[in-house]
């Protein structure tokens, strides 16, 4: 069947669900629409607070936008096939989602190595801090932590449309790299080349980001030590919620790599599972550790709530019409 492209793929893990579909409908529809909600709020927060202009949250941001781009290339689909009942993608449609889904994470790995550099910066070299991380260093780092896996990856998926295909089924929720290999007609140069090249992106995307985040708190945890209570508590505080994020991501992606690596049996409660650790879970997690962890988000969250609580209040009490009766002569 060597034919790459002008078909459909089906998903044949929507017909293992039966009546639990309606369950999961609801429930990704709540998290999927929580997520988004608190993502883009925590974002307006960062974009128009002048306090909050500082590397750390200017990382977050971008840190939020790759996890919206994950999560809004797999879920929207994902609800329409269930609510449709239509178990299937175009196979242009299914690269672009593996394209999208790549990119978020190799952003994220990227994304979270610069803010673990950016706190080693802060904690072990605080009087150069300005100067390291100034604007234009910000923005090379933003600039290569984005545009690296954006064209890494799109050399990885023009190697992937040009595999030939021995099936269209994937027991799949949605389309990922692995699993249009793996339905691919035998161990031919290209599906090989592939492989390799998903192998090498891995490792310099994914296990070095790791190896290096790792360094940059074994660096934080030996000057951490040197100061007094006070400072470690200071130090722990804003290392804290990038860890979390980071050990999340980092538990969530072995899991999935292990899961789509070995042909072990795949239960559609393991492949749901599976779907929201990764693609799900962790965007959710971002306004929520974020937002409860860090004071500034929280002081500044505050105040935004009131005052737009104070400006809806007021709109409202502006259109209340006072009758004439009750009008002081």
């Amino acid at each position: 069947m060597n034919q790459s492209s002008g078909f459909d793929v089906v998903f044949s893990s929507y017909e293992t669900l039966g009546p639990r579909k309606h369950v999961l409908t609801t429930f990704i529809f709540l998290f999927y629409s929580a997520a988004t909600s608190a993502n883009i709020f925590i974002m307006f927060v960062i974009y128009i607070e002048s306090s909050l202009h500082k590397p750390m949250y200017i990382f977050l941001f971008n840190l939020i936008c790759s996890g919206l781009v994950g999560s809004s290339a797999v879920w929207p689909k994902v609800l329409s096939n269930l609510l449709t009942d239509g178990y299937t993608s175009s196979y242009e449609g299914c690269l672009l989602q593996v394209y999208l889904l790549s990119i978020y994470a190799a952003c994220t790995y990227s994304t979270l190595t610069v803010m673990a550099y950016d706190r080693y910066v802060s904690i072990c070299k605080p009087l150069q801090y300005h100067i390291i991380m100034n604007p234009s260093k910000i923005k090379m780092w933003l600039i290569l932590s984005n545009l690296v896996p954006v064209f890494t990856i799109a050399g990885q998926i023009y190697l992937t449309s040009r595999i030939p295909l021995c099936s269209h089924t994937l027991n799949k929720l949605f389309c990922d790299n692995l699993s249009i290999i793996n339905i691919s007609c035998g161990a031919s140069s290209l599906s090989l080349l592939s492989n390799v090249y998903g192998l090498l992106i891995i490792v310099c995307l994914s296990l070095l980001p790791t190896c290096l985040i790792l360094l940059s708190y074994v660096k934080i945890l030996s000057v951490s030590l040197k100061v007094s209570k006070d400072g470690q508590s200071k130090a722990l505080g804003t290392c804290i919620p990038h860890l979390i994020i980071f050990i999340n991501y980092s538990i969530a992606t072995v899991f999935s790599v292990i899961y789509n690596r070995f042909n072990v049996l795949r239960p559609s409660e393991m492949n749901v599972f599976i779907s929201v650790q990764v693609t799900l879970l962790p965007p959710l997690l971002h306004p929520v550790i974020y937002g409860v962890r860090t004071k500034e988000i929280r002081k500044c969250t505050d105040k935004i709530t009131r005052r737009l609580c104070a400006s809806a209040n007021c709109y409202y009490t502006s259109k209340l019409k006072v009758p004439k009766i009750f009008a002081i002569s």
